[in-house]
Parts: C-alpha cells; structure tokens; sequence
C-alpha cells in the first residue's frame, strides 16, 4: 500500500461504506494527483484507522479496513519553548515522523516568538502532512501555546524529563531505559539560551527529572529531534 496516495479525513466525512470528499480533497485527489474515478487511495482518520477506498465522484468507496502498525508503544508529549522565526515548523514536521503524539509549544522566559492563531493552524497542518507521508496511524496533536508553568502543572504523564544543556545531569537515554513500553513520556525542550533557573526549579517541583542530550550545545530546534530519535532507538519495534 506504500505507493497509494493518504489523505487525513474528519469522522463526520465517515458515512456507510463511503467517504464524502471535501471540495479541497476533491481538488488535491483529481487535480494535483491528476488521479481518476476507480482509482484507489488510502483514508485515514488521524486517530489510528485506516481505510483503502476507490474514488467514485465526489465520493470514496470503503474498500476494505486496514491494518496500520506504525505508532510507538510509548506516547510521547513534547513541552517546547517556541524558537524565533519559522523553525518551529520544521520541528513539527521532523517530530511528528519521528512519532510524538502531542507537541506543547509554550513561551517561556526567553522566548521570543508570540505566536498568532493562524500560525496554530499552519502547524496543524503541517501535521497532518508529515503523518501522512510518513505513514503514521495518528496525527500528533498540536496544543495552543501556554506559558511554560501552565504546561508542567497540567501534564499528566509519568515519566516527566526536562533536558538541560548545563550541569551534571544523567543522559536521556540512560533515563528512558528504566521507563517500561506502553507508559507516558514528557520531555521539555528550552529556547535559545536554555531555561532560567527559576524554571528549572518549577519543573522539579512538577516532578520533572532534569536530564542531558550530551555533551555538545545544541539548537534550540535539534534538541527535540535528538531527544525523539533517542526514544524511538529505543523503543521502536
């Protein structure tokens, strides 16, 4: 199925046996993949269904259900303070085929980029995008920023990591190896100039462990693909 063209679909476009294509969907599938009725394509929910489908009009036929298998065993939530410019669309879009399941931008002390709602919706789809091409079963879900202290207090993971460039702390991937598959993992990333002080003792109030990516400083926006790629090494079976 790797050679089928996948598209994200909402459940209320699900109907029996049948998906009702959006105008934009209609347009991508007939136009810009030049792709004609009876051909087939592959529908996904972005929550973990598949379906192979056959392009009938301004409608899908159900083919059959599919069975994807692509997703980590561990559920992965990214706390990120947000970089300057347009970075943060390429971490969206690295990490998302890396497989994290929940990206948190947040403005942290030194943060400098105050995002506007139509950059929310950009990364949201720069999401779906990267899942599709990547073959994932879920689309990472992308939060609306928060400050960094409303982020620590409102997780819910078990394993909570805060990686910090300076100190003596134990590396990442000695960290994870403790942690069992199926569990819950949290990791903050800090901006350009790393955490304050005052941030890090919160976040070890919050229960984080504070922990290393190495012994080299690393962008703001290499950090999490390193921190991602270190799990899904892991992790990936």
């Amino acid at each position: 199925m790797a050679q089928l063209q996948r598209i994200v679909i909402a459940s209320s476009q699900l109907q029996p046996e049948q998906i009702i294509l959006t105008s934009e969907q209609q347009h991508y599938l007939y136009r810009v993949l030049r792709l004609r009725e009876g051909d087939r394509f592959i529908a996904m929910d972005g929550m973990g269904k598949w379906w192979l489908a056959q392009l009938a009009g301004a409608q899908a036929k159900i083919l059959e259900t599919l069975c994807v298998e692509t997703e980590l065993p561990v559920a992965i939530s990214l706390i990120i303070a947000l970089p300057k410019g347009n970075a943060f669309d390429e971490v969206v879009r690295i990490c998302t085929e890396l497989g994290v399941a929940t990206i948190a931008p947040v403005v942290s002390d030194r943060t400098l980029l105050h995002p506007s709602p139509q950059k929310l919706e950009r990364w949201r789809r720069i999401a779906k995008e990267a899942a599709e091409q990547s073959e994932r079963a879920i689309v990472p879900a992308i939060l609306e920023p928060v400050s960094f202290s409303a982020a620590i207090a409102s997780t819910t993971a078990t394993h909570r990591y805060i990686c910090e460039a300076r100190g003596s702390y134990p590396h990442l991937k000695t960290a994870i190896n403790e942690v069992s598959p199926t569990s819950q993992i949290v990791i903050a990333i800090g901006p350009e100039g790393g955490w304050t002080q005052t941030e890090i003792e919160n976040a070890l109030d919050a229960g984080f462990q504070p922990v290393s990516l190495g012994k080299r400083i690393l962008r703001a926006v290499t950090a999490p693909i390193v921190a991602l790629s270190l799990i899904t090494a892991i992790y990936e079976v």
